[in-house]
């Protein structure tokens, strides 16, 4: 719907703004029981639960489809791909750390002693979705959607763009390489509170590893400035290393030093700032894909492609969770135990430690050898959009190759399927 919308405001603003508001209110009414009980209030909450999700994504894809839009040049996208999820992580990280301070004191203000009173909650929603509107309010009056990027209009029927999903084969790289990392890092999320109850002993290091976030989010500032000095194939080496690193350290700490809170500060450090790096890398390739799509198929599919990336999200979400209990029962896990058997906790150390560092190396290995836009390939995809877009017949700007995210990779136009575009 969103990659056929034309009107004056634009293809995404608007859909940025109905999706804000919408979300805004069920976000809110997600929080307010209206004095539910028992059945009622489980019906509820599971709708407004699906809601949310489905009226967050009205709002996140073409937020994210914007991005493409706003430049073609590698270095700037570099840049400003990483400021949304600094913010991410930064929202994360306050709601996580202050959230529960912030639900106290409203409740304190009404004069309920209860930490669980749902007039908290409320009232913090409340304070989430004025912050929401607001800071999106400020992205639709002042980001502008720049015409020269946007082809021809031209509907997308669901047929069709499922036809070009699987016909982008960077696309597919793409999902491949974003789906087996995202697994790898939300499965350590999923098993770290049992690994460091069961194995290492002391249930409390799971904040340490929270608050580890605070490196992801350094991984993400750090990124441009890495990217600049190395290819981004390079970076994507590097992030896959430290999370692989990260988790092998934390490993081997869990046999001899299993209750040392710095060691789960470093090993965490390692993984996340990984998982930061990864994170600006993945936001660039989205952009490469879409630019990628338009020259192999002469149409613009932000809105198709960043669903799809959206759906992958949410997948490696509901596949993590699902193996976290799948694995936790197949280990023996037994929670009403204060010591598990050494078998479970064999079978945890396999799950929280094992299993994310093989992911990673397959997202590496999908990445080295089925990812193929790289810097030399986005500088002949670039100069191809210059074309189409300014009418040209031949590129009449010179190409600085230096500038297109470090060193040329030798993949040649055949292997791509350009020369015959």
């Amino acid at each position: 719907m969103k990659r056929n919308t034309r009107t004056r405001f634009g293809k995404f603003r608007i859909w940025l703004i109905i999706g804000t508001l919408v979300n805004a209110i069920v976000f809110v009414l997600l929080f307010h029981s209206f004095n539910l009980q028992g059945t009622s209030l489980y019906i509820y909450v599971s709708v407004m639960y699906i809601l949310y999700g489905m009226t967050y994504t009205i709002m996140d894809v073409p937020y994210w489809s914007w991005l493409p839009n706003l430049t073609n040049d590698p270095h700037e996208r570099e840049k400003v791909s990483v400021i949304p999820r600094f913010f991410a992580s930064l929202a994360g990280f306050s709601v996580a750390t202050f959230g529960l301070f912030v639900i106290n004191w409203f409740n304190s203000q009404a004069h309920l002693d209860n930490a669980f009173a749902e007039h908290g909650y409320t009232m913090f929603a409340i304070m989430i979705a004025v912050i929401f509107i607001v800071t999106i309010g400020i992205t639709v009056l002042n980001v502008k959607e720049e015409s020269t990027l946007n082809s021809k209009a031209e509907k997308t029927s669901f047929k069709q763009a499922l036809k070009i999903i699987a016909k982008n084969d960077q696309l597919l790289a793409f999902i491949g390489l974003l789906l087996t990392f995202n697994l790898a890092t939300q499965i350590a999320k999923g098993f770290a509170v049992y690994y460091f109850k069961a194995v290492c002993g002391n249930e409390y290091l799971y904040s340490v590893f929270g608050m580890a976030i605070l490196a992801e989010m350094a991984g993400l500032v750090c990124f441009p400035n890495i990217a600049k000095k190395i290819s981004r194939e390079k970076v994507y080496s590097v992030a896959c290393i430290l999370v692989a690193a990260g988790l092998i350290a934390l490993g081997a700490c869990g046999f001899f030093i299993p209750q040392s809170i710095a060691s789960v500060i470093v090993c965490c450090g390692l993984m996340f700032f990984g998982s930061g790096l990864s994170l600006g890398v993945t936001t660039c390739c989205m952009a490469d894909v879409i630019d990628y799509g338009e020259v192999k198929f002469g149409v613009r599919n932000e809105s198709v492609l960043c669903s799809a990336q959206t759906f992958l999200m949410k997948a490696a979400m509901a596949a993590a969770g699902a193996l976290t209990g799948i694995g936790l029962d197949i280990a023996g896990y037994d929670p009403k135990l204060t010591v598990q058997s050494s078998g479970t906790i064999f079978g945890i150390r396999i799950l929280m430690i094992v299993i994310p560092v093989l992911l990673a190396a397959l997202s590496l290995a999908i990445y080295k050898r089925s990812y193929k836009l790289k810097a030399a390939e986005m500088a002949e995809i670039e100069q191809k959009l210059y074309q189409k877009h300014n009418g040209l017949q031949e590129y009449e700007r010179p190409v600085d190759s230096s500038s297109i995210g470090g060193n040329l990779d030798s993949e040649t136009d055949d292997e791509l399927g350009l020369s015959s575009l």
